[in-house]
């Protein structure tokens, strides 16, 4: 089958084992997948037989998520959040994953101050550093402060470390109804992942109704109601340089009742829509041509 380069799979769109969803993206012809942190330690062999499936499947880490409510706190809040930053960026180590995702705070015990979020967005990709990990820093189109990318944008040259930069979900931006001509104001360098889903109706005008849509009826690009913003959004990132992964976030109950290779074949429409007819990206020749 024709490899998907790339184009990865969440591991949160499928049911089954590990084990069962590694295969299933592989089939389909991804070679990337973007892990959960449940993936792990819900995983009946623990950790390391989690992270043995993984290397196994031959399929690169997109990266692995996904840290919350870390920025803002002080205190003993503060140091909590810290100790679990720290277990995740081992987790995430362990893998081989080289983006860790934080999400922005919806926390209302966090700061609304800008310097203090910057402080703590800079400790987190400090304390990531040794361990070769970069951190993405996403708005949630439910967050307390941070809920647009550029206001994310903003936090991650303001914290100002090389390993920081922003993370770009499809979904926050147009619950949101951000500007897609913001994304022309952003380094594509820093940018260290990119998640793709529509969902099904136009507009998610409470923070309630896009968690609800967030966590439950995303769908796969080019199957939503978005498809020509969610072209314009992929064409403005080719278009400032960006030559990163995509990976499809897709929270789907519907797809959870499904078999593994029906939605992964869903996932395999979805990437070469993208890859054919938005960025219009050459075929690659089939194996036997590099041979001989």
């Amino acid at each position: 089958m024709m490899p998907l380069d790339g184009f990865g799979m969440d591991t949160i769109t499928l049911a089954g084992s590990l084990e069962a969803k590694l295969e299933a993206m592989r089939r389909a012809g991804f070679s990337q997948v973007m892990l959960m942190a449940r993936d792990l330690v819900g995983h009946p062999g623990g950790v390391p037989a989690a992270v043995q499936a993984v290397r196994e499947s031959g399929l690169r880490p997109t990266g692995f998520q996904v840290l919350r409510d870390f920025e803002g706190l002080s205190g003993h809040l503060h140091e909590y959040k810290v100790d679990i930053a720290k277990s995740m960026l081992e987790m995430c180590a362990a893998t081989g994953s080289k983006v860790l995702l934080a999400c922005s705070s919806t926390s209302r015990h966090a700061s609304d101050d800008p310097a203090q979020i910057a402080r703590d967005l800079r400790k987190l990709a400090m304390m990531a550093l040794p361990l070769g990990i970069k951190v993405a820093y996403e708005a949630l189109s439910w967050g307390r402060v941070v809920n647009e990318f550029p206001q994310s944008w903003d936090l991650v040259c303001q914290a100002d470390c090389p390993n920081l930069g922003i993370g770009l979900d499809s979904f926050h931006v147009f619950a949101a109804q951000s500007s897609l001509e913001a994304i022309d104001d952003l380094d594509p360098e820093r940018i260290f992942l990119v998640q793709l889903s529509d969902f099904m109706w136009r507009e998610t005008p409470t923070f309630e109704e896009r968690m609800t849509t967030a966590r439950t009826f995303r769908v796969f690009p080019g199957e939503g109601v978005h498809s020509e913003q969610l072209a314009s959004l992929v064409l403005r990132l080719e278009q400032i340089g960006y030559r990163g992964d995509y990976s499809f976030e897709v929270f789907n109950d519907d797809y959870q009742q499904l078999p593994l290779d029906v939605v992964a074949q869903r996932a395999r429409r979805s990437a070469l829509w993208l890859s054919r007819d938005v960025l219009h990206r050459p075929a690659p020749l089939p194996d036997w041509t590099h041979h001989g």
